[in-house]
């Protein structure tokens, strides 16, 4: 994290000397947060928060941060949790209808938006509102509280996304090898031996649902897929396919399929697909099943065939997916991501340290000290020793490679990620574990 920015070298300074102080500390993360900064600003909030746990004003802070990051599942949880306390902020209301306008749940946004608007006018937002259809400037509007007015003609989605072709392939991953195995099996040797597929009656297509704690590689090995076959490659996240118009969302991913047809063999890459394949007995309303119905009927290719089409999915929270997605046709392989072993880890270190000045650095002990490290985990390491010397450089006007021990001193230094994911699937996997779904975090976990 650099330090020297306008405003906040002394900041830093002054919590150095004075770590207690919640209010400096809260300015800090707001100073971070207003410039663009989401990523510090998290750490600071959690600081903060761990010695004033009840803030209305820190948990909105964090929510904000999480959200600007993308991580919308935390956000989530924290903006949920902070508007059950007693009167809790209008802002709190506007940023759960972005979140909620995010997931595509329309009406809900527009009625935690409105509930903003009677707890405070102040915090209205033209531009939320706007997508809303709340508070508009005219009657004729087409837009009526998030509803479309019947007959409306949605506009022409952007059909042409540009297509990838990855160079990299599994060679770019560090560790992984059971799963590679398993990509191999079910995608690359029925492309690369497709006479023996055949022979079986065996098509090439199919789903794969990759599920595990945040960080740990499961766009990267997605993309790795699509490299290693010299395939196309379409990442899908749910703005691509959500849009508040009725009916854009199911046409969104209708499209998105015929391209992956029209460019076989394609490999089609869903991040965060509980957002748009959540249970529909949680659904609020008809579009959102409406949608996942759409997405069941893609997957078994009911208009058209899916031969060559290869589809992967990610998420952090397979427990909110609905049921009908695990049948077989559909994502008929579901593999648990863990974060990655000891020697895994000294894989990723010594591929994320290519190109870098490094001195004679010992892979294997760090890859031993850095358990429970995620590949996010450990990229945020590299990046914080990296900045450590370019302190010490711009100070004695030489530049020093990395060493073991400066790689080694922030590993101390930090906690991995991934514990807090474990704390939530540990309850899923021991009480909500129908059919052995999550057998392997309770393998993982050592408690199964």
């Amino acid at each position: 994290m650099a330090a020297n920015d306008d405003g906040l070298e002394g900041l830093y300074e002054a919590l150095r000397l004075s770590p207690e102080n919640v209010p400096l500390r809260q300015h800090l993360a707001e100073m971070l947060l207003g410039r663009g900064r989401p990523e510090d600003a998290e750490p600071e909030f959690r600081k903060a928060l761990a010695q004033s746990p009840h803030s209305a004003a820190l948990k909105l802070g964090l929510s904000k941060a999480f959200y600007q990051q993308g991580k919308d599942s935390e956000a989530l949880v924290t903006v949920e949790a902070l508007l059950k306390d007693r009167d809790p902020p209008a802002a709190a209301h506007v940023l759960y209808a972005r979140l909620l306008l995010r997931k595509g749940e329309v009406e809900r946004a527009v009625s935690q938006y409105k509930l903003a608007l009677e707890i405070d006018p102040a915090s209205a937002d033209a531009e939320l509102g706007e997508r809303l259809g709340v508070g508009a400037p005219r009657d004729t509007s087409d837009v009526v509280d998030g509803r479309v007015r019947e007959g409306w003609e949605a506009p022409p989605a952007d059909s042409e996304r540009r297509l990838e072709r990855p160079k990299a392939g599994f060679e770019s991953v560090g560790g992984m090898e059971t799963l590679k195995e398993e990509i191999r099996l079910k995608i690359i040797y029925p492309l690369t031996h497709p006479e023996i597929y055949q022979a079986y009656g065996k098509a090439i297509g199919g789903g794969i649902l990759m599920y595990g704690p945040p960080g740990c590689g499961k766009t990267h090995l997605a993309r790795a897929t699509a490299g290693e076959i010299k395939a196309s490659f379409i990442a899908i996240g749910i703005n691509d396919v959500l849009d508040m118009w009725i009916g854009s969302s199911e046409r969104n991913l209708h499209e998105l399929f015929e391209q992956a047809r029209q460019h076989a063999p394609c490999v089609l890459f869903f991040d965060e697909v509980d957002a748009l394949g959540g249970r529909r007995s949680d659904a609020h309303h008809g579009s959102a099943r409406q949608l996942i119905n759409q997405f069941l009927a893609e997957l078994d290719g009911v208009e058209t065939t899916n031969e060559g089409v290869l589809i992967l999915a990610a998420t952090n929270a397979p427990w909110h997916l609905d049921p009908a997605f695990r049948r077989p046709g559909r994502f008929d392989r579901i593999l648990f991501v863990p974060p990655p072993d000891a020697e895994a880890r000294a894989s990723i270190l010594r591929i994320l340290c290519r190109g870098k000045p490094v001195s004679e650095i010992d892979y294997e002990h760090l890859g031993k000290k850095a358990d429970h490290f995620s590949g996010a985990d450990l990229k945020g390491v590299l990046d914080q020793a990296i900045e450590q010397k370019l302190r010490a450089a711009m100070k004695e006007g030489v530049p020093k490679p990395l060493a073991t021990g400066d790689l080694l001193s922030v590993i101390k230094s930090v906690k991995p990620t991934t514990r807090e994911w474990f704390a939530t699937a540990k309850n899923y996997a021991l009480y909500s574990n129908q059919g052995g779904a999550y057998d392997e975090i309770l393998k993982y976990m050592k408690l199964g």
